[in-house]
């Protein structure tokens, strides 16, 4: 889909957290791959002393030196796509739709807890229930996950991996949260439940954890599945995630982690739903988990491991058409004045 003759210029804007920033880059990257792009990433937090502040009273001012320069210099072009996540995002975006005359085509990825008709689009998670005329609700959060940026990342892990057993079998741990906790204790019987379907199996485990785990889930984990054929990474060196899903044959998934779940869904392999310990509301995770479940995608884990298949959960791309369809008649509004 051609938006005009000069490749799409695209701004990404977050706090720089991997697990928000590969929400907006997912989108945009997905944006790429229809139409020709260039995508340039701004990584912005707030001083102390003003991120207590509400959206409408910070301005850049405010922003701490570290962080990049979120708007282009006086004279130079604004971009023609902005894309952000995460709260310390949103003043820059208000003001960026605001700053640019209309020129520039602001998208806001999750739920911002602002009024949506603030940004020209919202791409907010279906199970955090946000309406608009210019909401698009995707199950799940947006990602960087393709087939080819897996197969990309395989041969770098191809020596350690490939003379494991099948099934493989990912496991992608999440933490504590506002609604789930891994305590010691579970974490233990968990990590039994996964080492005996991968022995049952006559497989492998390829373990992952997120900032999140608990050290002593991490170690207690780690050391339970050690008699398993695998490989545990340890978050020291290259991050072998995409690797260990291009290689999987089974994805095991704790429930904690909207983004974890998504991405694994979008491999089109089973995944397997890890249940946790809830300390809090757990509804919205139960509305995803529902949705997934609903497309075939994910199940409870049990044991022994089955297999089944299901179409892969595509809702970047289908974001990404929608965002890119909005700018195409912007575009055409724009230059009809």
């Amino acid at each position: 889909m051609e938006v005009g003759a000069s490749p799409l210029t695209i701004r990404v804007v977050t706090d720089g957290r991997a697990g928000i920033e590969n929400q907006a880059l997912g989108l945009a990257e997905a944006v790429a791959r229809l139409t020709p792009a260039v995508i340039d990433v701004r990584r912005v937090r707030w001083r102390p002393v003003f991120d207590w502040l509400p959206a409408d009273l910070k301005t850049p001012a405010m922003l701490d030196p570290a962080s990049d320069a979120p708007f282009p210099p006086d004279g130079e072009p604004w971009p023609d796509l902005w894309i952000a996540a995460g709260r310390a995002s949103l003043p820059l975006s208000l003001a960026a739709r605001n700053r640019s005359g209309g020129r520039t085509v602001v998208v806001q990825v999750q739920n911002p807890r602002l009024d949506p008709m603030r940004f020209d689009l919202v791409v907010a998670p279906k199970h955090d229930g946000l309406t608009g005329t210019n909401v698009i609700s995707i199950t799940g959060s947006p990602h960087r996950i393709t087939p080819e940026r897996l197969a990309e990342a395989a041969p770098a892990f191809v020596a350690g991996i490939e003379p494991l057993p099948r099934p493989r079998v990912a496991v992608m741990i999440g933490g504590r949260s506002k609604a789930f906790d891994l305590p010691s204790g579970h974490a233990a019987r968990l990590a039994d439940r996964i080492a005996r379907a991968v022995q049952d199996a006559g497989g492998s485990a390829l373990v992952t954890f997120s900032r999140r785990t608990p050290g002593e889930a991490q170690t207690i984990m780690a050391a339970r599945l050690s008699a398993v054929p695998g490989q545990v990474w340890d978050g020291t060196g290259p991050n072998p995630l995409f690797a260990f899903l291009h290689a999987a044959d089974h994805i095991l998934v704790t429930e904690d982690s909207a983004n974890m779940a998504t991405e694994a869904a979008s491999t089109g392999k089973p995944v397997h739903i890890l249940a946790m310990v809830t300390r809090g509301s757990a509804v919205k995770f139960a509305r995803l988990h529902a949705d997934l479940t609903a497309r075939g995608a994910t199940r409870p884990f049990d044991s022994p491991l089955t297999a089944w298949t299901y179409p892969p959960l595509a809702e970047t791309q289908r974001a990404a058409r929608m965002v890119l369809d909005f700018v195409a008649n912007r575009k055409k509004v724009v230059l009809a004045i």
